[in-house]
C-alpha cells in the first residue's frame, strides 16, 4: 500500500490521495465505477473493473487473514499444564 485517505466519500479524497501518490510516479489507475473517478482522472491512464483488482483484494484480504491468526494465537492460553 503507498497511501491511503480516510476521508467521505467526495471528490476532495480522491483529490488528497492523488496528491499523495504523486512522487509515486503511478502511471495507471484500476478502479470502480465511482463517478469522481470518472470526473477527475484522465480516460487514457484509468481502467475501470475488477479484472485489474480481483488479486491484490485477494492478497489483502489473505495479509489481513494472516495477521488476525497471529494475533489470536500469540495471546491465548493453553489450558494444557507443562
Amino acid at each position: 500500500m503507498l497511501g491511503y485517505v480516510l476521508a467521505p466519500h467526495q471528490d476532495a479524497a480522491l483529490v488528497e490521495l492523488k496528491q499523495l501518490l504523486a512522487p509515486f510516479g503511478l502511471t495507471h489507475f484500476y478502479t470502480d465505477g465511482w463517478g469522481a473517478y470518472l470526473r477527475l482522472l484522465d480516460q487514457k491512464c484509468h481502467t475501470v473493473g475488477k479484472a485489474n483488482t480481483q488479486k491484490i483484494e485477494r492478497k489483502h484480504l489473505t495479509l489481513r487473514t494472516r495477521i488476525k491468526r497471529l494475533a489470536r494465537k500469540t495471546i491465548c492460553f493453553s489450558n494444557k499444564i507443562t
